[in-house]
């Protein structure tokens, strides 16, 4: 009987649309939650097939069905959607029994994803969460509430085998073979009913899944290994269930422990004895769930590269009964023989097999792993911390929490999977996809040290904010909702994403690309870290930088063994560059791993004299290593002259030597066909094409072969009328004469000057034009000619370069060497040495008077130089001045000096003359020391003022308050604290052992002034305390200090030298003692009024400095 379907308007009642008619089994009809489709049931017994789920468009056309593969006489029942639509169940009646089955839609195909069997006496409703998409509540005509809660489970394996279940079928396809997204598949599995569960297992040599089915059966299959797969490709496998000695019950969380023992919980009830294969309850087995320990055991031979289906026993030889819900089982991949439990909650326990040896209880509580709430998802990553492997259980709750260890990893996590690239197996990231569709690789590292602030709690909008680093730190996802299902591990070093479309993605985060590259070059792998630079287009200086160049020109040898292929090996040699990218480009991704035994490589010594430069290092390495490793073939001497051209400095010479040999060997022998070189024009292009045509043409001309020179010009394409001119010019000069052309053209001017030498006496002029031109040429010039007089004309012409470039010290010294004395003696006096312009005086034998008026000259320029010392002993044993010697003396306050002079010519005049200087130096000094101990006064509290007015502001600001203390209050109390402006300075004018600013005669003064402070300015707080250091005494000025206190105590004055002592280690002590104050205010964020005083901090250096070296100038017989 055929029906139609007939859809009316909510709101006007209206008919709205009217389907063809079908055979619709019975009034069962569901819509989905946007209203979009309808679901119905079609009656096929006509066609004699079993019934089929249509679902039509709410215009009345059909859009697409599915079969619910099963027999013609069954029914369906209760079809309803969930609240998001994706799922669909739908009750089926049987003749034996009853069946829950619920369909998934992706991809354009409705796949069978749960098959759960009552008896018929239960009548079995049920009713989807409203709320809740993968929440089902099923009740039974006895009362019996059952409530589902699903969770969808990614079924690929570490080896990246993914497994989808479709109804009796499982499709199979290796990721790493072929990225196929399902429905399709490489081959499947084919079951007698359902599949509900399974377990995956791959060791070294086998790769076991074990399958339990809706009727409570359970299967094993074997699967060779995955480089024996291609003939399996499209096939179908029918496998057999295998038969225990007693029932298993309805089994749930398959794992496997080893490649023997499997792991699972088994329900046991009543309903379950009425629908499954399995015998009735044993009057020993209460209902309830059982954690059941299985053996497994194949009785047929294995045949190599086959998929083993049948054959297979399984014996239960331990159950344990469970007291709560189950909510996960992990298997402990360190071990053989223990997994771990997830009960309800988040509560953690380790199972230890029968089997195991060491085996304490069968349950043991494991408080450091516990989760903070139920995680549906949960994996183990076994791990190497502190040179020990121990398990991470990482687990992620329906809110998105990813939980490790009672701690929350990331608050909004939508999925996760590691990666490994570890040949032991030993995880090294963890991978996150975000809500916000953001995808994070985490280091295991990081995690271990619990150092994940660099993620900024896996958020995009604080992470965007922080330009240039967010490439290194997380990839955007290209559509929404996509979430992680398999990772590559390895070199593949890939991660594989599923849209809700269904299709499948396969991304390479630049991070495990690196980690990758560079774990292979660490191991000394080559060729496979070239592969996957040039596969993934990272930049190749990473094979070089990743250890350090010297090391990889250790292992030069081994990369051109290992690659063998020229043309990798060109572009690899192209790629060189000076930059270190390990610290700049790629610095964010990876950090830098160390060789073992060589950690200090990095610091190593050169072994040449272009040790500092990388690309020339390396290619030569390179080029020594084509040498010895590969056989000559006309596409090894390229591969050199590519070396040759991309060195730096490219040594274009040297390729050109070799261009020049094939062009002799070409000429002297009849062409061979199977030569092991290339022909000279095409190494000749090969050159061109890698470098600047100009610079090979200039390079040929360095050779002094003008065949070769037009050679290279023909085939650079340039004009004839621009080089044969020049070249016929040169073909026609002698050859020393038209290498020294060359040579200057090159600016090679060391060569030139060689070979103008060489060319003889009549192109001497041109020899000094050159020096002249180049005076770094001088010292090869001397070298060159031996020639005495030729000699002293050079000497000469150097001496009078050095001098009008203003170097008269070595000016005078070279014209000494030509005897050029007049010259000597004025470079002398331009330089200030008035011992030289003397002693060459001497040499010139120079008249007494004339000596006697050059004396008086010097004496007056250095009085005008500001060095009155040395202008009094020229007066003194010169011109014999005591009167103006003794004053210049004084002047350069050498007070020792002057007395002894005065006492040696018995003058009590100038003694006297003496006595009175000094004292009135010493009340000078008294005055401004005690000028300088009230300006450090002044500068120590205008500090504190604005350092303390710093620290309000500063807190207030932490506070998130405004601050109350404005410019003019600010500006108020800063006055209060000072008193007075401390930007005053001295204008009295004095010795060099005073504390202004005036300039001494010998520049031993203070310390100058480093530069104008500006009241309010952001740099006042430093400059104050720069300008206090800046206030210390000089050297100079403690050792005249020292000078006069002696003089004084000479001419009986101990009353003054002890005056102007105290004064002076006054004012020393308060300037060192407010620097010292400064700093340690600098360090504090309070500034105590009572700590913080300069009289405090006086009396503490005091005691603490009074022997030091910085008051070594004092007498202690004064203090």
């Amino acid at each position: 009987m055929r029906k139609k379907l007939k859809v009316w308007e909510r709101d006007s009642g209206a008919l709205h649309s009217v389907s063809e008619p079908k055979p619709f089994m019975g009034s069962i009809v569901d819509w989905t939650q946007s209203g979009a489709k309808i679901a119905v049931v079609y009656d096929q017994k006509e066609k004699k097939q079993c019934p089929s789920v249509v679902l039509f468009e709410k215009n009345g056309l059909e859009r697409s069905s599915f079969s619910i593969n099963e027999g013609m006489d069954v029914t369906l029942e209760f079809l309803k959607f969930n609240c998001n639509s994706d799922l669909l169940a739908a009750v089926v009646r049987g003749e034996t029994f009853d069946t829950l089955k619920i369909w998934y839609f992706s991809n354009n195909h409705w796949y069978l994803k749960q098959e759960i069997r009552y008896s018929k006496e239960d009548g079995i409703r049920f009713m989807w969460d409203p709320t809740r998409p993968l929440k089902l509540i099923c009740w039974t005509l006895g009362g019996r509430i059952i409530t589902h809660k699903f969770v969808w489970v990614t079924a690929v394996t570490d080896n990246s085998i993914a497994f989808v279940i479709d109804g009796s079928k499982i499709l199979v396809t290796p990721f790493s073979l072929s990225l196929i997204p399902p429905p399709l598949f490489f081959f499947d599995l084919e079951f007698h009913c359902a599949v509900r569960d399974m377990a995956f297992c791959s060791k070294i040599s086998q790769n076991q899944l074990a399958v339990s089915l809706s009727d409570g059966s359970l299967c094993i299959v074997e699967l060779p290994l995955l480089d024996q797969w291609d003939e399996l490709e499209g096939q179908t496998f029918k496998v057999e269930a295998l038969y225990p000695g007693r029932d298993h019950g309805s089994l749930l969380h398959l794992a496997w422990l080893n490649s023997h023992v499997l792991l699972s919980v088994s329900h046991f009830s009543f309903a379950h004895s009425n629908c499954s294969k399995g015998t009735s309850l044993d009057g020993d087995v209460r209902s309830g769930y059982y954690l059941q320990e299985t053996e497994i055991r194949c009785s047929e031979d294995r045949i190599p590269g086959s998929v083993t289906c049948s054959g297979w026993h399984a014996e239960i030889f331990h159950q344990l009964y469970l007291e709560g819900v189950v909510i996960g089982i992990a298997p402990n991949p360190l071990t053989k023989y223990s997994a771990f439990l997830q009960f309800d909650g988040g509560k953690i326990f380790e199972y230890m097999s029968k089997l195991a040896l060491n085996k304490v209880v069968d349950l043991q509580r494991c408080d450091d792993m516990f989760f903070l709430s139920s995680c549906p998802w949960m994996n183990v990553a076994p791990v190497r911390a502190y040179a020990k492997e121990k398990p991470l259980l990482f687990g992620l709750d329906d809110n998105g929490r990813l939980q490790l260890g009672g701690r929350i990893l990331c608050n909004n996590c939508n999925s996760f999977s590691f990666y490994s690239n570890s040949g032991e197996g030993m995880m090294t990231h963890l991978v996150i996809a975000t809500k916000q569709d953001l995808l994070f690789i985490v280091d295991m590292g990081d995690i271990l040290h619990e150092q994940l602030e660099q993620y900024e709690n896996f958020l995009p909008v604080v992470v965007k904010n922080k330009k240039g680093d967010t490439e290194s730190i997380f990839i955007n996802l290209w559509e929404k909702g996509a979430q992680i299902i398999g990772v590559l591990h390895g070199d593949e070093s890939a991660i594989i994403l599923q849209t809700p479309r269904g299709n499948l993605e396969c991304v390479y985060p630049r991070k495990l690309v690196l980690t990758s590259i560079v774990n292979a070059l660490v191991q000394g792998r080559f060729r496979d870290a070239l592969l996957m630079v040039r596969r993934h287009r990272i930049d190749f200086n990473v094979i070089v930088d990743h250890c350090g160049w010297q090391a990889f020109i250790e292992s030069a040898a081994d990369f051109v063994r290992q690659v063998n292929n020229l043309s990798y090996i060109t572009e690899f040699v192209c790629a060189m560059k000076h930059e270190d990218i390990m610290e700049t480009l790629y610095k964010n991704y990876t950090s830098l791993p160390c060789i073992k035994g060589n950690k200090n490589i990095r610091q190593r010594e050169p072994k040449s004299t272009n040790g500092d430069n990388k690309v020339y290092s390396v290619l030569l390495a390179i080029r020594k290593a084509l040498q010895e490793q590969i056989e000559e073939t006309p596409a090894r001497e390229l591969c050199i002259l590519t070396t040759l051209a991309k060195s730096s400095p490219p040594a274009l010479e040297e390729a050109l030597r070799r261009i020049k040999v094939i062009r002799e060997t070409e000429l002297s022998t009849a062409a061979d066909p199977q030569a092991s070189y290339p022909s000279s024009e095409e190494s000749l292009k090969h050159l061109l094409w890698l470098c600047d045509s100009e610079a090979v043409f200039e390079a040929a001309l360095g050779l002094y072969d003008l065949n070769l020179a037009a050679i290279v010009a023909l085939n650079s394409q340039r004009d004839p009328k621009e080089f044969l001119p020049l070249l016929q010019e040169l073909e026609r000069m002698p050859t020393l004469l038209m290498q020294y052309n060359i040579d200057l053209k090159l600016q090679r001017y060391e060569s030139a000057l060689r070979h103008i030498v060489s060319a003889g006496d009549p192109y001497y002029e041109d020899c000094m034009n050159l020096m002249n031109k180049v005076p770094e040429l001088y010292p090869l010039g001397l070298q060159l000619i031996v020639d005495p007089r030729k000699r002293q004309q050079v000497l000469e012409a150097w001496g009078d370069h050095l001098n009008a470039t203003k170097c008269f010290e070595d000016a005078a010294t070279t014209y000494l060497c030509c005897f050029c004395l007049e010259k000597a003696l004025k470079a002398y006096r331009a330089c200030g040495n008035w011992m030289g312009v003397l002693t060459v005086a001497g040499l010139i034998n120079l008249g007494k008077d004339d000596l006697l008026q050059l004396a008086r000259e010097l004496s007056e320029e250095l009085q005008a130089l500001g060095k009155p010392g040395d202008a009094a002993k020229i007066l003194l044993e010169y011109c014999g001045d005591v009167d103006n010697a003794i004053s210049l003396l004084v002047d350069a306050r050498d007070w020792e000096e002057a007395l002894r002079i005065a006492f040696l010519h018995r003058r009590e005049d100038l003694v006297l003359a003496v006595k009175n200087a000094s004292l009135e130096c010493s009340s000078m000094l008294n005055g401004e020391y005690n000028e300088g101990v009230e300006k450090v006064g002044k500068y120590l509290t205008r500090y504190l003022a604005v350092r303390q007015r710093r620290l309000l502001l500063a807190a207030a600001l932490k506070s998130d308050e405004q601050p109350h203390l404005d410019d003019e209050t600010a500006s108020q109390a800063s006055s209060n604290f000072s008193g007075m402006s401390a930007y005053t300075t001295g204008t009295r004018k004095g010795s060099s052992a005073s504390t202004s600013f005036s300039t001494s005669t010998k520049g031993r003064g203070r310390q100058r002034n480093r530069g104008k402070i500006r009241a309010g300015s952001p740099d006042e707080e430093m400059a104050l305390v720069e300008h206090l250091k800046g206030m210390s005494l000089t050297e100079g000025a403690k050792s005249e200090l020292k000078t006069l206190l002696i003089s004084l105590v000479m001419l009986r004055e101990e009353d003054a030298a002890r005056k102007l002592q105290r004064t002076a280690e006054k004012f020393q002590l308060s300037q060192m003692a407010a620097v010292k104050l400064a700093e340690d205010a600098m360090t504090t964020d309070k500034i105590d009024e009572h700590a913080f005083t300069l009289d405090r901090y006086v009396e503490n250096l005091g005691k603490e400095v009074q022997n030091s070296d910085a008051f070594s100038w004092q007498s202690k017989v004064l203090a």
